[in-house]
């Protein structure tokens, strides 16, 4: 990794740093040297149990990305000299049930965020962090690349390709330097939110539970958190030091031929634990979501240097270290994340 000092003393700004992947950035910036501040939404009691002392650990504001007034308010004070947009309603299936919040915060959200950068005088480069099913999926078996349509089927796929479409429109617009980072499914430790494998699976084990599989032969860009977050942090390196060639989409996902079912990552995860049980139960009712999904990160690894370090095992083998430490002492969450950022960079070396 290159790109290691060029966040020590900078202004970083972060949206939904409360949330999975933005604490693990967050957490990552400040090892980097950086001065992290952003918003987010209070975090919820699962995420404040496995990250003790969350709000004070970053400089962070309680602000709804959807408030426009109070988004602007936060960039503006924080003058910031690189934004990550993280902030999200992430999940599939709650979109089902809450479109036009999803809609509003991630299509929305992303505009306010961008109109308060634009409205800066000497407005900084943001890293816009959508989703891999920005995609119109068609099911292909090869991965999508950067220039192909966005789209959609479910409200949550179709406001990650919105969001796309409004990061475009203000880079041609307004000449923002606007980056957008695309990533698999992503895994690791603290992630607490609903209808998600790992911590779905986290609940059963300890509710002594099966885990319940819903679609168990769907295929998925499984990744580690720190995976993408590499390559959010290598653009972001590239944006402040003024190459404009990097802006626009990037995907960042995992490359091996035969990427792995829901069915495959979950017997992973049993066995490293070394409890659980899993039971498929289809229903043929439930909502639309994609079956096939993949990402071709070629242009990352060309233009980049980037590509994927650990391999599927050791993507869940991390994943359930986070949990076994923060299970035997609940405390122990940021001691493991920082171990685990250290070894990744460790490797990346």
């Amino acid at each position: 990794m290159n790109w290691t000092d060029s966040y020590r003393g900078r202004r970083v700004f972060v949206t939904g740093l409360t949330g999975f992947k933005g604490v693990w950035l967050g957490l990552w910036l400040r090892r980097l040297g950086a001065e992290v501040s952003g918003l987010a939404l209070a975090p919820e009691e699962p995420m404040l149990d496995g990250w003790p002392e969350l709000t004070s650990r970053f400089h962070c504001t309680l602000t709804d990305i959807r408030d426009s007034a109070a988004v602007q308010a936060r960039i503006a004070n924080a003058q910031p000299d690189i934004v990550f947009h993280l902030a999200a309603q992430p999940l599939v299936r709650l979109s089902y049930r809450l479109p036009i919040e999803t809609f509003s915060t991630n299509v929305l959200g992303t505009a306010h965020v961008l109109d308060a950068v634009r409205s800066l005088p000497s407005p900084p480069p943001v890293v816009n962090i959508t989703s891999d099913k920005c995609y119109e999926n068609r099911e292909w078996v090869w991965g999508y690349r950067e220039e192909e349509a966005m789209g959609g089927h479910d409200p949550y796929s179709a406001s990650k390709g919105c969001a796309e479409l409004v990061a475009s429109a203000y880079r041609r617009s307004f000449g923002l330097k606007v980056a957008s980072g695309r990533a698999g499914n992503v895994i690791g430790g603290g992630d607490w939110a609903a209808d998600r494998l790992v911590p779905d699976l986290v609940r059963a084990i300890l509710a002594g539970q099966p885990l319940v599989l819903r679609r168990p032969k769907s295929i998925r860009p499984w990744q580690h958190v720190l995976e993408p977050l590499s390559g959010y942090l290598a653009l972001g390196a590239r944006l402040l030091a003024g190459d404009q060639l990097v802006v626009g989409g990037w995907n960042f996902g995992p490359s091996e031929p035969h990427p792995l079912t829901v069915r495959e990552v979950a017997d992973l995860l049993v066995k490293h634990w070394g409890q659980g049980s899993v039971v498929e139960v289809e229903d043929p009712n439930a909502p639309h979501e994609a079956h096939h999904l993949r990402l071709d990160s070629s242009k990352a690894a060309a233009e980049l240097g980037w590509w994927p370090l650990l391999t599927p095992e050791e993507r869940v083998a991390w994943t359930v270290d986070w949990y076994r430490a923060w299970q035997a002492d609940p405390s122990a969450g940021w001691r493991v994340a920082a171990e685990q950022i250290e070894r990744y960079e460790r490797r990346a070396a």
